[in-house]
């Protein structure tokens, strides 16, 4: 081997080697990027009652929060039950029809061990709903059925989850929205129908 082939063998290791530490440090200040903001979070953003909040998939605009012991249909239960009421509006951002919405709400305060899952209700129908069309603004009422041995709230805190729209996730290969955290968080005020104060 010539000595100007040496030299180019030479220079091409040295290239390699700074390639590779380079991917190294780059791979290293990734992992602990990674590493720090999951272990530090961004805050979730707290908004008020009437705030649209954009979810990726939906905007959602919580108006109020009432308990009160009729659902939102007006047939009084036989036996005295008591329902937690929140009133939003609900825009379908995606292409299509859907009735995903259902596991938007969540309540984080107080908590909401022992609480059935709610029922959403259309309220210019009062009846149960289903899927919403796209660009089609509906008002929704989400309702739980609120135990007789849990303490009426006076104030709640609603989280908002958010979805992203992936054109292949990961393990499918397929398109769809996924979940991730939370939009925002809402505190509101729980207001009492007059029949359940009563």
């Amino acid at each position: 081997m010539s000595i100007v082939q040496q030299s180019r063998v030479k220079k091409r290791l040295f290239a390699l080697a700074v390639a590779g530490l380079g991917g190294t440090a780059a791979a290293a200040v990734s992992f602990a990027i990674a590493v720090y903001e999951a272990a530090n979070p961004d805050p979730v953003p707290v908004v008020a009652a009437g705030e649209p909040v954009d979810t990726g998939r939906w905007i959602v605009t919580i108006q109020k929060a009432e308990l009160g012991p009729v659902p939102p249909t007006g047939t009084k239960p036989f036996e005295p039950k008591r329902f937690l009421m929140i009133e939003f509006d609900l825009n379908n951002r995606s292409a299509a029809t859907s009735n995903a919405f259902r596991g938007l709400l969540s309540i984080e305060e107080p908590s909401s061990d022992g609480v059935p899952e709610p029922t959403f209700y259309l309220a210019r129908d009062k009846w149960i709903a289903s899927a919403i069309n796209p660009n089609m603004p509906e008002r929704l009422i989400a309702v739980w059925e609120w135990p007789e041995a849990k303490p009426v709230p006076s104030e709640l805190r609603l989280a908002i989850g958010s979805q992203i729209y992936k054109r292949r996730d990961n393990l499918y290969g397929a398109s769809g929205w996924f979940d991730r955290d939370p939009a925002a968080v809402v505190r509101l005020p729980v207001d009492r129908d007059t029949a359940e104060a009563s």
